[in-house]
């Protein structure tokens, strides 16, 4: 419903400052806005097409490290962490092997199978739950974290950089992963005060301070170089992480004597699928944003708040990324048009182009799974799960603008 509203609002927008240029003397400003709106439509299925044989990779990939056991690994591995995070939920209910499931899923990329596990969690709490209309603290607990979005493999974002271009479609995965990890632990830190959970337990308080060390040892490190050096060493960490992930799973799979061929073609089967099923929420984003863009009013919004950074003194090369941000705790296909846009009008390997990307990985869309998971078990009142989700998003935020300007 809000991207909705969005939408309208991008067209109507673009309407009135083409009504205003026309009567400044602009003749040609309508004509300019339909090419665009054109030409934006066009590009929305080439990028498609361009992406379906990246998707296809990884998903493949994906399906043999879920038919491996590998989500079930890392489930057993969060198990100690999770059952600190949820208080409230009795000891060995079946609801905590669905949350685990759902996290280790969204780790590793695999929405298909992260959607219904979520979706199943929720059932399962919501049979616990005491108001069958009001949130209760682990259903926002487990909102939150998935609305601020640990990811270990960014799949579409890299597969986006590759359609566009990019010198090294990988460089921007270590950002990404710092970036979802701050994100990730200012959530639990928010919605843990909020709860008056107590993290001084040991095993929470060793888990967040672990996360937060590796980041700031990362971030530290990266620091002490040139940037010379801090593009190669952030390109081939990258990609021999990348490497090592798709060779595990590939030995994962021949050790637990999967047919790991077959489990490739199906998951890239599931690739093909989900290429051709973005082409219509790209064209939808992408032709509202390029009538707003040619409209002026793109401009005009960016340039505003680039002349507020600028009179507080700081550097603007982010401002440009700026709209893919906003956008993301709406809607991740708007977000993705935007990156599209953003790459599109500045370059893949551009500080903006790069930036949109990392925005991108760095959060989940806030208000769209507040929306699916709330509204399959009828919850009305969401109590403190929509502040604590955006304001692990604007951590996720800041954080990426930070790393940005450490990485490039």
């Amino acid at each position: 419903m809000v991207l909705n509203y969005i939408w309208i609002a991008f067209f109507l927008i673009a309407f009135i400052f083409g009504i205003i240029a026309l009567a400044m003397g602009d003749t040609t400003i309508f004509e300019t806005m339909v090419k665009a709106i054109t030409d934006s439509s066009k590009s929305a299925f080439e990028i498609s097409l361009g992406l379906t044989g990246v998707l296809a990779l990884w998903l493949g990939i994906m399906k043999i490290g879920e038919r491996a056991g590998i989500v079930n690994a890392l489930a057993k591995l969060l198990s100690p962490v999770f059952s600190k995070l949820f208080p409230d939920i009795p000891r060995n209910h079946p609801v905590m092997g669905s949350i685990f499931m759902n996290i280790a899923s969204n780790m590793l990329g695999l929405d298909n199978a992260a959607t219904p596990t979520g979706l199943k969690a929720m059932a399962q709490m919501q049979e616990l739950n005491a108001r069958k209309d009001t949130a209760t603290n682990p259903m926002i607990m487990f909102l939150v974290l998935n609305t601020s979005g640990l990811t270990i493999i960014p799949t579409s974002i890299l597969a986006f950089r590759s359609s566009n271009g990019a010198a090294s479609p990988t460089d921007v995965f270590i950002p990404i992963l710092l970036a979802t990890t701050v994100a990730t632990i200012a959530g639990i830190i928010i919605t843990s005060l909020w709860q008056r959970i107590n993290l001084l337990q040991p095993v929470l308080l060793g888990t967040i301070l672990g996360l937060a060390g590796s980041v700031g040892l990362i971030i530290w490190g990266f620091g002490q170089m040139d940037q010379p050096t801090i593009d190669k060493v952030s390109t081939v960490a990258s990609n021999l992480i990348i490497m090592s992930i798709i060779v595990l799973f590939i030995a994962a799979g021949f050790y637990k004597r999967i047919n790991v061929y077959d489990s490739f073609v199906e998951g890239a089967k599931e690739g093909f699928t989900t290429a051709v099923r973005i082409i219509p929420y790209l064209v939808a984003i992408l032709v509202a944003v390029a009538a707003f863009r040619a409209s002026g009013a793109m401009d005009m919004l960016i340039g505003g708040i680039r002349w507020c950074v600028e009179m507080c003194g700081l550097d603007t090369k982010f401002v440009d990324a700026l709209p893919t941000a906003f956008m993301k705790p709406l809607s991740g296909s708007g977000a993705r048009g935007l990156m599209q846009e953003t790459m599109t009008n500045f370059g893949a390997d551009s500080f903006a182009g790069r930036l949109s990307c990392i925005f991108q990985g760095a959060t989940d869309t806030t208000f769209y799974v507040l929306a699916v998971y709330f509204g399959s078990v009828s919850i009305r009142y969401t109590r403190h799960a929509l502040p604590a989700g955006l304001l692990a998003d604007l951590a996720g935020v800041i954080a990426a603008i930070a790393i940005c300007y450490i990485f490039f």
